[in-house]
C-alpha cells in the first residue's frame, strides 16, 4: 500500500491526481507541513469503519436492562494535605 502526501496547495491544485493515488493507499494532506486531512478510496474506509459500532447503538442494545450491576463502595479517597 502506497501513501502520498500533498501538502493544501498540491492538493487544491491536483484534487483529480490525489483522488487516483487515494486508490493505491491514503493520501496525507498537510497544513504548514503538519498532517491536517486523510484521503481515502470508500473501500479502505469501508474496511476500516466496519464491524465497528457507535456509542450510541451499544446502549441501545436490546436485552439488557435486566443486567445486574454493583457499583463497589470506594472509601478512603481523601486524604488530609501535607502542607509541612
Amino acid at each position: 500500500m502506497a501513501t502520498t502526501t500533498l501538502s493544501s496547495r498540491e492538493f487544491n491544485q491536483h484534487a483529480s491526481e490525489a483522488k487516483k493515488a487515494s486508490n493505491n493507499g491514503p493520501v496525507f494532506i498537510t497544513d504548514r507541513g503538519r498532517p491536517a486531512h486523510v484521503l481515502l478510496s470508500i473501500d479502505d474506509y469501508r474496511r476500516l469503519t466496519e464491524g465497528h459500532k457507535k456509542i450510541a447503538d451499544l446502549l441501545a442494545m436490546p436485552d439488557t436492562e435486566n443486567v445486574e450491576f454493583e457499583i463497589p463502595e470506594l472509601r478512603d479517597l481523601a486524604q488530609p494535605a501535607d502542607l509541612s
